[in-house]
Order: structure tokens, then sequence, then C-alpha cells
């Protein structure tokens, strides 16, 4: 029973992180699908929600303007939360410039923001960014080139982290660069299953506006889409780029509300799975579904290594049953892997940080997991979203 609990475990965390990718990769090799990239141009509104980024508004609006997009088409809209900190008024500086903005009188929330948005937007698409992003020049183009596919209905951009961030850097940057091959591989496959919430595009006629209290915003979009029987794609030339939390506990507490959002979505999950798309739903549940219920498995793995000692193998017995010794090997790896982990949180650079990232960047966002069940399940995750402080240019 000691060596099901633990293999089962270790089976949950290995098939989360290599199983699924390497399935999509096999199945993607028979079933590629292609869409196109030829010069579309429709009319598009880059929607920005925004609340008390006065630090950071001015440069997201210069960025903004600095797109390569035919400007009679594009329209940069930013949507004010009810900051209190000049926001509004920064936003109104460039009024001369073509930059509209809708304001609430109170702060009520990202969703509302953005559905106040949504009624203000005059595009046929809508491309979703926050105020602490910058895009690359061409990322317009990119987001909207496959719409001239009939069949696709949001396409999401790449995330990129600038290095020189340390240890937390070097770790969220090799993430996304992991996220973009699976993305990359998914789209090939049909459909991509996850979207980058600060680079995302979505026709205007199939936003459908969240439910009160749905804190993934951009997950529900997506689903949204998908339950219409239309394509997700990533657009890998379409880019951002962002510098990391300041600190650990800040990159913690930002994956710990996504977290509690995964599993309020799993939990509403029988409300918009495509059920006519079988494929689609096995995407769903390996990439969305699964990777939340990893800290559960790294628990489970270590109790029952644990409990080996004290309810050992039989004499002679296999490898699979943590036989003697190697319940002292797998023991001695995962307090090492552990000891990795807490070492990574104090290394900001260096050479000896770069071998740490793996073990640190685990274990920090597996932690925001389990932070972000308790939430979940107390019911203390609002649906207001509190500015991160982001390292300094």
């Amino acid at each position: 029973m000691i060596a099901i609990l633990f293999w089962g475990s270790i089976f949950l965390i290995l098939y989360a992180y290599l199983g699924y990718p390497a399935l999509v990769w096999f199945f993607a090799r028979f079933k590629s699908q292609d869409f196109s990239e030829e010069k579309y141009e429709p009319s598009v509104t880059l929607l920005i929600a925004a609340y008390n980024e006065s630090a950071a508004i001015a440069k997201k609006i210069e960025n903004s303007l600095a797109l390569d997009y035919p400007r009679e088409k594009f329209q940069i809209l930013i949507t004010n939360d009810g900051s209190d900190d000049g926001t509004d008024k920064i936003v109104r500086s460039y009024a001369n410039r073509g930059v509209e903005m809708v304001s609430g009188a109170a702060r009520q929330g990202k969703m509302i923001a953005i559905k106040r948005g949504i009624k203000a937007a005059r595009g046929e698409i809508i491309i979703m960014s926050d105020a602490t992003n910058a895009y690359s020049l061409n990322t317009i183009k990119a987001l909207v080139a496959p719409f001239a596919d009939s069949s696709v209905g949001l396409t999401s951009g790449a995330k990129f982290v600038p290095k020189g961030d340390g240890v937390l850097g070097s770790s969220e940057g090799l993430y996304w660069k992991y996220e973009s091959w699976i993305k990359k591989e998914e789209t090939k496959l049909g459909c991509c299953i996850n979207v980058t919430g600060e680079i995302y595009a979505v026709r205007k006629f199939l936003f459908g506006a969240p439910p009160d209290g749905i804190i993934n915003d951009d997950f529900y979009m997506m689903m949204n889409v998908i339950k219409q029987g239309y394509r997700v794609i990533y657009t890998p030339n379409a880019q951002s780029w962002e510098r990391v939390s300041k600190t650990a506990t800040d990159e913690i507490e930002r994956r710990a509300r996504i977290n509690a959002g995964r599993y309020q979505a799993m939990a509403m999950a029988k409300d918009y799975l495509p059920y006519d798309r079988p494929l689609v739903i096995w995407q769903i549940v390996s990439h969305k579904f699964i990777r939340p219920l990893i800290p559960f498995g790294m628990i489970l793995a270590f109790i029952a290594n644990f409990l080996t000692f004290f309810f050992p193998a039989p004499p002679n017995a296999t490898f699979w049953l943590l036989a003697e010794p190697w319940n002292r090997f797998f023991f001695s790896a995962q307090m090492l892997f552990y000891a990795s982990a807490l070492l990574g949180n104090y290394f900001k650079g260096g050479r000896f940080s770069k071998i740490l990232y793996i073990p640190t960047f685990l274990v920090n966002s597996n932690w925001a997991a389990l932070k972000g069940f308790f939430r979940f399940a107390n019911r203390r995750q609002t649906t207001l979203w509190q500015r991160v402080q982001r390292r300094e240019e």
C-alpha cells in the first residue's frame, strides 16, 4: 500500500510535467493543423485594465503608441478601476494622441473594469493587456493574423522575462520556455489550452462576460471560446516582456491567486467543458486540472517514503516496494531537492544560483498552488487584484 501511494504520486507528477507534453508532441506528428499567416488587418482595440498603475502606465502607453499597426484601425483604451494614485491624470495627458479611457467611480475589480471597457471598444478584435508589460513592435499584427481563418476565436502570444533577475528570473524564464513549447505542440494538434493573460486577442462577438466571482478571467474567456466550437491558437511571434516579481514571496502570492482560480475552474468544469470535443477535454484535464494536484502528490510521496522506515518492505523485496537501500535513496533525493529549493530562494544571482532554479521554481510554484487551494476552499480569494511589485528596469 505504501509503495502504491508513493509510485502513484510520482506518476501523477511525472505525467503532468513530462508525460502529457510528450503525448501532445507525439499526437501532433499525426494531426498537425496549420493556421493562416496571411496579412490580415481588422480593426483592433487594445484594452488595458489599470488600478493604481501611476508608476507604469506612461511607459505602457508609449509602448502601445509605438506598435506597428495602422493607426486608423487601432484603438488604445485604458479601463481605469477607480485608481486613486493619479493614474487617470497620466492617461488623460495622452488624450491628444488618441489614447482613450473609461473609468469607474470606485474600485470594483478587474472583471467589471474589463466589461466597462468592452462596451467602449470599437475593434472587431479585442486584445487584453496589463499595464506592466511591454509588447514587441509587431505583436498586434502577429496576434491578429490567425483570425483570417474563421475557425480561430482566440490567439495568445508569448511571455518573456528579461535576463538578469537572478534565480527567480531564471526559473520564470525557463517556465515560460517550457510552456511555450507545449503551446506550440497543442496548436499543431488543433487547439492550445493555455492563455497568457497579458497578451491574448479574442473576437469581440465571442467575448463572454464571466459570471460574478470568477477569479481567472483569461481562463474563462478561453473556455468560452472553445465551448462555442472555435480554436485557440498560440502565436509565438507576438511577444510580451515583463520583469519578475520583486521578491519570491510576491511571486508566490501572485501564483496563489492564479491557483485559487484553477481550483475554482475545476469545481465549475461541468458547466463549460466542450463535451463534443473529447481530445480537447483530455488536454484541459491534463494541462490545467492535474497541475494543481501536484503539491498533494509531492506531499504524499514524501510521507509514503518516510513511512517505509517504520514499515519496511519484506527482506529481498523488489525495488518497486521501496526496500532497503532504495527507500533511503529516494528519501535522500527528496531532501536534497527541497534543500536546493530553500537555498535557491536566498541566492539572487551568480553561477551557483543557475543550478538551483529548477527545484526553486517547482517548490515555490507548488507551494503557491497549495496556498491557492486553501484560499479557494476557505473562500478567501477576492476577485479584486493587487498590484504586484516588479523589479526595476
